[in-house]
């Protein structure tokens, strides 16, 4: 996966946004105000996803390339480094996971 599928893929969910809220090297997708991903758009080494806590450590344990979330919540976000060692497939569905986690814990008139 390249940064322009990581960016239409996080684009297709609905009430989705891209911003800048660290800098203009870090691109951040939220739903309703609330992120699910982000990602240094420069580089793009790795992405950030949030889990539940639980299927968190389980992907880390199974994923050499999945890690805790860094500078993030380690409980409940992963880093996950982009050396191609996991499919797009998987990628699309953990973010997918995250969009879903994050929206819902927005309040019900907002899901």
């Amino acid at each position: 996966m390249d940064i322009e599928s990581f960016r239409h893929f996080c684009l297709s969910f609905p009430d989705v946004t891209e911003e800048f809220p660290f800098g203009p090297e870090t691109l951040v997708f939220k739903v309703k105000g609330k992120m699910f991903a982000f990602t240094d758009v420069d580089l793009f080494e790795s992405i950030n996803l949030k889990a539940d806590p639980d299927e968190a450590i389980e992907l880390r344990e199974r994923y050499p390339a999945v890690q805790p979330g860094y500078h993030m919540n380690k409980k409940h976000w992963n880093t996950i480094v982009m050396d191609n060692s996991i499919p797009d497939r998987l990628i699309k569905e953990w973010i997918d996971n995250s969009y879903k986690l994050v929206r819902s814990s927005l309040p019900k008139s907002q899901r």
